[in-house]
C-alpha cells in the first residue's frame, strides 16, 4: 500500500475573499518527487507557503507523515520558496554556520550538504559573488541542513542556464534515494517530465489532475486539456 508523507484535505486560501486556492487535495508519495504544475497565477506557491506554514489556511486540513501537520513538523520539512535566504558577504560555509548553530546542527551536517549541492569548493568566495545556481543550491544546502523528510523547492529553475538546470535535475533526482521526498512547482513541463515521478496539475486554484507521469501520456496535452476546462468552468 503506498504510503503518504503529505496529504492536503480540501485545502483553500482566500485572500480579500478571492478564493486562490479552491478545496485542493494533493496526495504526495513517499520517497517520490511530486511535480507541481500550473500556469503563472495557478496558486501553486500560495498551496506551498501553507504547507511550509508561511500562510494559514482558510480551510481544509494537512497531513504530515501520518499525523494531523502541526508546526513542529516543520523541522522535517526544508523549502526554498521565492529568494534564497542567503547572506551575501558571508561565504556558504558561514551562510550554513549561522543556521547549524540556530539547529544545533554539527559542522560533519555541513560538509555533507556542501557535497550533496557541489558546492564544497567555494572555498571563501563570499555567496554575493555566485551565480544565480550556485545560490539556488546553497538555497537548498540550507533546506537540506536539519536532514528533512520532505522538501518544498518552489520553481526552482526560474533564471538558470542550460548547465544550471541539468545539474539541478540530477540533484533532485538522487534525493528520493537518501529518503527525501520532493514536492517541486514549476510552469515548465519539460523540467517536471525530466524529474518528476507524480504529477499534480493545479489551474485556477483547483487540482485538476494528479498521478504518475506514466499515467499522463501526452503531459502537454494532458496539461493543456486540464486548464483549458478550468478555465471554461471559472467563466461559467
Amino acid at each position: 500500500m503506498e504510503k503518504f508523507i503529505l496529504q492536503t484535505d480540501r485545502i483553500s486560501k482566500s485572500f480579500h475573499n478571492q478564493k486562490v486556492l479552491n478545496e485542493v487535495s494533493l496526495k504526495v508519495p513517499q520517497n517520490s518527487v511530486y511535480g507541481l504544475l500550473g500556469p503563472n497565477g495557478a496558486g501553486k506557491s500560495t498551496l506551498l507557503k501553507t504547507i511550509t506554514g508561511i500562510l494559514k489556511p482558510t480551510g481544509g486540513s494537512i497531513q504530515f507523515d501520518g499525523h494531523s501537520w502541526s508546526r513542529k513538523d516543520l523541522g522535517e520539512i526544508g523549502s526554498l520558496i521565492e529568494t534564497p535566504p542567503v547572506y551575501e558577504n558571508l561565504t556558504a560555509w558561514e551562510n550554513l554556520k549561522v543556521r547549524a548553530i540556530l539547529l544545533d546542527v554539527p559542522d560533519s551536517r555541513i560538509r555533507e550538504v556542501l557535497e550533496i549541492t557541489d558546492l564544497s569548493g567555494t572555498g571563501k568566495k563570499k555567496a554575493g559573488n555566485f551565480s544565480l545556481g550556485m545560490k539556488q543550491r546553497l538555497g537548498i544546502a540550507i533546506a537540506l541542513l536539519n536532514k528533512p523528510k520532505l522538501l518544498v523547492l518552489d520553481e526552482p529553475v526560474n533564471g538558470l542556464d542550460p548547465v544550471g538546470i541539468t545539474e539541478f535535475r540530477a540533484m533532485i533526482r538522487r534525493f528520493p534515494q537518501e529518503g527525501i521526498t520532493v514536492l517541486v512547482s514549476s510552469h515548465i513541463l519539460s523540467e517536471i517530465e525530466q524529474t518528476a515521478d507524480y504529477v499534480g496539475i493545479l489551474t485556477e486554484g483547483k487540482l485538476g489532475f494528479q498521478g504518475r507521469l506514466s499515467e499522463c501520456g501526452d503531459l502537454e496535452s494532458m496539461f493543456m486539456e486540464t486548464v483549458l476546462r478550468d478555465r471554461r468552468e471559472g467563466i461559467r
